[in-house]
């Protein structure tokens, strides 16, 4: 099968907001989806504050990557986060996730950044062992932690 890749494009933003709900559902997540094709056109294209990729199979979108730049103060220099990747299920088993996280990873070099970073939930299993085949490792003596909502509202405004 014939894989190629593509940055998305404004137009885009429906197709974006479906993976990023599929994406949603498999993680059991939906109910936290917010976002809206005005919201991602604004924060994607307008504000460039990420990108997406896109993988397409016979030339139809079959997964996607959605990253940022974050900065290393111990490095000295911007790294990539990945923050959504997604294979729809009839494309998985094709490599397709292995090929986004190498053209990520060969993005992350052009662009001389220092690491390639991401989260993953702690009960799948398939995406864990993916990573791990990658070569990519836990940082076990990090957690993440995360303030939203009212939380972050309350110790803005406090």
């Amino acid at each position: 099968m014939d894989i190629t890749y593509r940055f998305a494009e404004e137009k885009d933003a429906a197709l974006i907001l479906e993976f990023i709900r599929d994406l949603a559902a498999y993680e059991n997540l939906s109910g936290e989806v917010v976002a809206t094709e005005a919201l991602l056109r604004e924060w994607l294209f307008e504000k460039r504050a990420a990108e997406v990729l896109f993988a397409l199979a016979g030339g139809k979108e079959a997964g996607f990557a959605l990253f940022f730049h974050n900065f290393s103060t111990f490095l000295g220099r911007a790294g990539l986060y990945l923050e959504d990747l997604y294979v729809r299920p009839e494309y998985r088993g094709r490599g397709i996730g292995r090929g986004l996280m190498k053209k990520l990873a060969q993005i992350a070099l052009e662009r001389g950044c220092g690491r390639l970073e991401w989260s993953c939930l702690d009960w799948n299993r398939p995406s864990i062992d993916f990573y791990l085949a990658l070569g990519a490792r836990p940082m076990s003596e990090w957690t993440v932690y995360r303030l939203a909502g009212d939380t972050l509202r309350r110790l803005a405004f406090e």
